[in-house]
């Protein structure tokens, strides 16, 4: 159950966002780590800052191949630069590219990223705060940003770095006594949980990560004809740029071509020029390898048959991928079965001006690491939903009704994004994972050239309980009774232990149905609800109510359970509660999920118990909004005398609340 003090974090945390926590300003500080008090808190005590969250221990190094006691981290060392070298420093003359030699760790992705960063004094302080070293007020503590998922964030680390046979495992400067990348890479695995987890990845994943800045990748083979302007403008504005040559199988990863390219292997874009050679204008890119052992052989390189320059050259259509992060307009959308579109809309997109919209640039990340592939964009042509906030279309929309845009791939990467042009109008964005059925959050962001407005779809917060029938003794069927009569005993009513047993009884009798049996807490809610007397007890009549209940949701659950698995998808627990008359947001229909769901399904009675609770929390909730307005107040005593124990311990601070706030805290 969710508790006052998770409502209260959620709250907390959107009031200090809105006050600006999270921008370039005033970072977050990552696991609650002040980097300032820590570092004063050493220098007053006279020590050196040891991470207790990201310690020197074989956990941090990896989990696979770099696992505790694996051949790799055998005998690594976990050492300080003042115990490695005489004379450390944080930065040797200015950050350079040739300050990134990459170690024992696959992360060229990342050492791109940072090559290029370096290109971009004002960028690389983003990341590299200034005033650190190792000679004024020296603690052993550092700290680096980075951007994700919408907020800036400050990480703090020690600088105890894993050292193996005397030499830094991992990344390390060509100078012997420069340590400011060692320990960006470090603060970096911290981010991502381990230094193995840095192992593959997208160079613009480091791109965002470093600047915030959305992002767009190019086929050479499908490339616009004036990509070479387009790449221009790109490094006159500050942009970051990489490249890398696709792999066809794995046997091709890290292959090295004849001209000593890499392939799968990421490069950093460092520069771009045009020549005459020989009476012919010849239109170079200059890239650079984070190895730093593997040069271009071909021509314009130092070995080449052209004449060299100062610049390691290499011909633009000899690289097969080009992808850099903008500071312009980008866009991206995604694909999904029409079946599970309905459930995850999103967002709507409407477009005021009376021109076509020429650049949109839609993004997504994703912090429980489900990789997305993209969305799909739908007009709203049905005019009894243009312009409505709340709406969330059904199956039969996206059944009858093509997108206009999409995503070219569908692929399993962090972030896609992609260009549209779309006539003036409002749109549905879809979000998609690349697994079906994965639920991930997301971030959603949408540029455009002219102004254009975006709004979250949503349903209100509602139920619809039905005509139900007033029932007597008299309605009831002599089998029933005596069924009642010989399950309650001698006080001919049914306590919560009895109901448990009963349930359990026969739940276990449906060999269909996915269920690890129904828990005190269940039979509780259930008789809480029907309970009318106070007793805590069923007596006939409530106990053929509840009945008459649990069997219309068996045939609600057995509708829905559309796979026949036994147990429900998200997917399909969004069909089935609406199904039983309950109407909830984007927001309690994800709470519904964490709290019910065991690896990402709802068996049979946590489904049942949910329902439970939500007619519970309805009824009273619409007990105290007498006026229908959605808002209800409540005094202490009406809180203590109605909702009880368990509902004063989330809400006991409340004396207004709409059912948003009240059933995230309930559910």
């Amino acid at each position: 159950m969710f508790s006052v003090g998770g409502i209260s974090a959620s709250i907390h945390a959107n009031r200090l966002r809105s006050e600006g926590m999270g921008s370039l300003e005033q970072a977050v500080h990552f696991a609650n780590q002040d980097y300032e008090a820590l570092k004063q808190e050493c220098l007053e005590a006279g020590c050196l800052f040891e991470d207790p969250c990201f310690p020197a221990e074989p956990p941090s190094l990896g989990f696979k191949e770099l696992a505790p006691y694996s051949s790799k981290t055998r005998d690594v060392e976990w050492m300080r630069p003042t115990e490695l070298t005489g004379d450390p420093q944080f930065i040797v003359g200015g950050a350079t590219r040739t300050d990134i030699c990459q170690g024992a760790l696959g992360d060229c992705w990342l050492l791109a990223a940072i090559a290029s960063l370096t290109l971009n004094e004002r960028l690389l302080h983003r990341v590299v705060p200034q005033g650190q070293s190792f000679q004024d007020d020296y603690a052993g503590i550092f700290h680096f940003q980075f951007w994700q998922f919408g907020e800036w964030v400050d990480v703090v680390i020690d600088d105890r770095l894993p050292v193996k046979d005397g030499e830094l495992m991992f990344v390390h400067s060509a100078e012997g006594n420069e340590f400011w990348s060692a320990l960006l890479e470090k603060a970096y695995a911290k981010l991502n949980g381990s230094y193995e987890a840095l192992s593959g990845g997208s160079t613009t994943e480091g791109f965002e990560d470093f600047t915030g800045g959305v992002s767009e990748m190019y086929e050479l083979s499908k490339a616009p004809k004036d990509l070479y302007r387009i790449i221009g403008k790109a490094l006159e504005r500050g942009s970051l740029l990489g490249c890398s040559i696709d792999i066809t199988s794995a046997f091709d990863m890290e292959a090295v071509t004849f001209k000593k390219l890499v392939k799968g292997h990421a490069y950093s874009v460092t520069g771009l020029k045009e020549v005459d050679y020989r009476g012919n204008t010849v239109r170079l890119i200059r890239i650079r390898n984070p190895w730093g052992q593997v040069e271009w052989t071909g021509a314009w390189s130092d070995k080449g048959s052209v004449c060299s320059s100062k610049w390691l050259l290499c011909v633009l259509q000899r690289v097969k991928t080009l992808y850099f992060l903008l500071n312009s307009c980008i866009s991206w959308v995604c694909m999904d079965e029409p079946a599970h579109v309905w459930s995850k809309q999103r967002c709507k997109l409407h477009c005021l001006f009376k021109k076509s919209l020429k650049r949109t640039v839609l993004k997504d990340f994703n912090k429980l690491n489900a990789p997305k592939s993209f969305a799909c964009i739908y007009k709203n042509s049905c005019s009894a939903y243009r312009g409505c906030q709340n709406v969330h279309l059904k199956k039969n929309f996206f059944l009858s009704n093509s997108s206009c845009a999409r995503s070219e791939t569908f692929i399993n990467l962090r972030e896609v994004s992609t260009r549209l042009r779309l006539p003036p109008g409002e749109y549905l964005i879809v979000p998609s994972t690349f697994e079906p059925g994965k639920e991930a959050d997301f971030v959603l962001r949408v540029f455009t050239e002219k102004q254009s407005e975006t709004e979250e779809l949503d349903d209100e917060i509602s139920a619809d309980f039905g005509d139900e029938e007033e029932i007597t003794e008299d309605d009831i069927d002599d089998s029933f009774k005596s069924m009642f009569a010989q399950l309650a005993g001698d006080d001919m009513e049914i306590s919560i232990r009895e109901l448990r047993t009963i349930l359990n009884r026969v739940v276990t009798r449906h060999k269909d149905l996915k269920t690890d049996g129904f828990s005190t807490e269940s039979c509780r809610t259930m008789v809480n609800l029907m309970d009318k007397d106070g007793s805590a007890r069923l007596g006939l009549v409530e106990f053929q109510i509840l009945w008459n209940k649990i069997r219309k949701w068996l045939v609600t659950f057995r509708e829905f359970d559309l796979d026949k698995s036994g147990a429900m998808s998200s997917y399909e627990m969004r069909l089935a509660v609406e199904a039983a008359g309950f109407k909830l947001n984007n927001q309690l229909h994800q709470i519904v999920v964490a709290r019910y769901a065991e690896n990402e399904l709802i068996d049979f009675d946590n489904f049942i118990c949910c329902l439970v609770k939500l007619e519970a929390m309805f009824r009273s909730f619409q007990q105290f909004d007498k006026e229908g307005s959605g808002v209800a107040e409540l005094n202490l005593a009406e809180v203590s005398d109605t909702l009880q124990d368990n509902l004063i311990q989330n809400f006991f601070f409340f004396l207004t609340f709409d059912p948003d706030s009240l059933f995230s805290g309930f559910i």
